[in-house]
Order: structure tokens, then sequence, then C-alpha cells
């Protein structure tokens, strides 16, 4: 059974992918460019909602258990316009984030919106799900210039657990008929969750190889793809065809749907 990454190896990671987001915007020929994978955004607005949002988080990771919602700095400077140094800006900001979870280590209490997941509540959970908007922003960012890179492979690994146990187990009723769903990661890891009246809850499950039968019940819906690729299907930024995807698919468009309450 596969070990989630070690809170070091998270912070290694958030900070080597915050750097290519920066090279990123560095690099590009207009800030006003549009992102297509957050079409309402140009690379700027992009820009800025990473820094802003990744402040907001070292302020809440600082404030530990004594924060009960997310808290917005009040003394951040304004987003620059200048090239330069909006990409100073972006460094400054996730300075901030790595020094304030470094600080809180991977097991303080933190406040978070996943109450009714099966993530805790630490800063260790925070700098998992961190590292994984920065990675997926940090592809956002690439895909702009039109030359988007596959998520590292260790990243993108975590990166299905985590939006498994984070963004989708919960204690909220699923208001469907229930369904079991697979996701394989060719890199030999696989999940299954479980959608009924009890809520949505996430297990690991023996890897199969493509054709292979799983030892469990058949699921009613798989989706089989590099674990970079699930990633960004479960983050809605590519098509289910872009995966090797079997039985009822229309329980992935009900999945994308589902806001559970809470």
């Amino acid at each position: 059974m596969h070990k989630n990454l070690d809170f070091s190896d998270l912070l290694r990671l958030i900070d080597e992918r915050s750097a290519a987001f920066r090279a990123a915007v560095a690099a590009a020929p207009d800030l006003d460019a549009q992102v297509p994978s957050c079409p309402e955004w140009t690379l700027f607005d992009l820009a800025q909602h990473l820094g802003d949002g990744r402040r907001s988080w070292a302020a809440t990771v600082a404030a530990g258990p004594a924060a009960t919602s997310r808290l917005i700095p009040e003394d951040a400077p304004p987003v620059p316009r200048e090239r330069e140094a909006l990409v100073a800006w972006l460094a400054a900001s996730m300075r901030d984030l790595l020094d304030a979870l470094r600080e809180a280590g991977p097991d303080r209490d933190c406040w978070t919106w996943w109450g009714a997941s099966q993530s805790p509540q630490t800063s260790g959970a925070v700098a998992r799900h961190q590292l994984q908007q920065v990675a997926v922003h940090t592809y956002d960012a690439q895909l702009a210039l039109g030359a988007p890179e596959p998520l590292p492979e260790e990243a993108a690994l975590d990166g299905v657990e985590d939006f498994l146990f984070t963004c989708c187990a919960t204690t909220s009723a699923w208001p469907h008929e229930p369904a079991v769903v697979d996701y394989h990661a060719t890199e030999g890891r696989s999940w299954r969750l479980w959608l009924s009246a009890d809520g949505a809850r996430v297990t690991r499950v023996p890897a199969t190889a493509e054709g292979e039968e799983p030892d469990a019940p058949a699921a009613d819906v798989s989706a089989r793809g590099t674990a970079g690729e699930l990633v960004l299907f479960l983050y809605g930024r590519i098509p289910v065809d872009a995966l090797k995807a079997d039985g009822d698919l229309r329980i992935f468009d009900l999945l994308f749907a589902w806001e559970p309450e809470g």
C-alpha cells in the first residue's frame, strides 16, 4: 500500500511548481492572454488569484486552530501590473505560505473548508491540497502559453488521492442511485469512490492492469490514465474522452454537477 508524500516533499514540490508558474508568467508574450482552462481569466488574473490565495492560506495556517474561517491578510501589498514586479510579488506570496507551513509543521490543527471529508483539518493536509492548487494552476499558465507540461508524477499520484479525499468524500447524501466509481493510475495505484445515501467515501484498492478484473465487485464506471491525466480530469481541465473510461459515464457528469451541503 502506498504512502502519502512526506511534509518536506510537499513543501519542496510546492516550491518547484510555484517556480514553474513564475517562469510561465515571465515567458508569456502577453499577460492579458486568455487562459483556456479558466476562460474568464487572463494570465494576469490567474497570477493574482494564485498570489492572493497563497497569502490568505499563509495567514490561515499561521493562525492555527484560532481561525474560524479563511483569513485575508490586511497588510498584503497590492498586485503589481509590471511583469518583473509581478514575478517578485508571486515569489513573496509563496514564501509567506511556505514559511507559515514550516513554522506550523504537519500536525498542527488548522481551519479548512473540508471538515466533513476524509482529509484531516491540519496544516499538513493544507500543504497537500496547496500543492495541487499550485500544480494545476501552473498547468493553466503553461496552457495559456501553448506549452502545457505534464504534472510531475509524484505530485500527481498524491493529487488523485488528495482530490478524492478532500473534494469528493463527504457525509452529505448522494442524491442519485448508489454508485461505485474506480480511478486507475497507470503508474500502479487505484482508488474506489462509493456513493450512497450515507455520502461519499474513498478507499484505496489494489491496482489492476488494464483488462484485469479487480478483486472487489465491478465498478459502475471507471477511468484509467496517468496520474497527471486523472488529476487534470478531476479538476475539469481535460474531458473524460482523454482517458480510458468504461461503464456509465453519466455518473461522471452527475459528480461534476453535485454540490454537497456543508
